[in-house]
């Protein structure tokens, strides 16, 4: 079984992330890493491996830190690794990169399974893999928490609030995986070595085809007009309880419309 995972390279979470003077994402300034959620697909690909045969390729679209992306991957245990490139891709929006990822896909050659993961941690969009698997005329199988792939089928679970949904499909297909599927492993150290020796391919627009007219902001459907930065956190106030500590909580919950 041959399995495409894509995954994003995002800015860390836990870093002070804000736009540049052209209100876009601050890529250069902040620490990026392999988009958490990501991780999960890149786990479920190379547990359906495990459990028989075929190879893991790990697809992302990005700058050239994204390359750290597919390195994480990579000592996971991937097999191989393609990297878009091309400063023509800054700025795109979700249909953009569905469109470029598709044509990657397309080049490394349709495999039995794509994979992602539930959206990325930075967009939190959680539409590019119902784009790509449009793009591409696959069936999508997408929000699962638990998957099953058997013969030329797939047969995922998608929890909501109110009920639970079996959805099947036939093979190649689109995953998406939420983070209830599994444990995303940690790189061990024979893994961090063998990855060194793993084959990378970058490609560029021009090798995919891809008019740079159709991608980057200027082609993009929606942009940021403005943006301000979080006001900082005020000092609380602090109420002493000498009896009336009941009456003083349902007074403050009242003035805030809280109740």
């Amino acid at each position: 079984m041959n399995i495409v995972v894509c995954v994003k390279y995002v800015p860390d979470a836990q870093g002070a992330r804000t736009f540049t003077e052209d209100n876009t994402t601050d890529r250069e300034n902040v620490d990026g890493l392999l988009s958490e959620l990501d991780e999960y697909a890149v786990e479920e690909a190379l547990k359906l491996v495990e459990a028989g045969e075929g190879e893991v390729t790990v697809l992302t679209v990005g700058p050239a830190g994204a390359a750290e992306a597919i390195k994480k991957a990579l000592q996971m245990g991937a097999d191989k690794g393609v990297h878009v490139l091309d400063d023509a891709i800054a700025g795109s929006d979700a249909p953009a990169t569905s469109l470029v990822l598709a044509e990657a896909i397309k080049k490394i050659g349709t495999p039995d399974v794509v994979l992602t993961g539930l959206a990325s941690t930075d967009g939190t969009m959680s539409v590019v893999p119902a784009m790509l698997a449009e793009r591409l005329g696959l069936p999508q199988v997408t929000q699962v928490s638990q998957l099953e792939v058997s013969g030329t089928g797939v047969t995922g679970r998608r929890d909501s609030d109110s009920a639970s949904e079996t959805i099947e499909a036939t093979l190649p297909a689109l995953i998406g995986v939420t983070d209830q599927i599994n444990e995303p492993r940690y790189p061990s150290f024979k893994g961090i070595m063998a990855a060194k020796k793993k084959p990378v391919e970058t490609w560029s627009l021009a090798d995919l085809g891809v008019d740079a007219e159709l991608v980057g902001l200027s082609s993009a459907w929606t942009t940021v007009d403005s943006f301000a930065q979080r006001p900082p956190r005020e000092q609380g106030e602090i109420v002493k309880d000498e009896g009336d500590g009941g009456v003083k909580l349902a007074e403050f919950l009242s003035a805030k419309k809280f109740v």
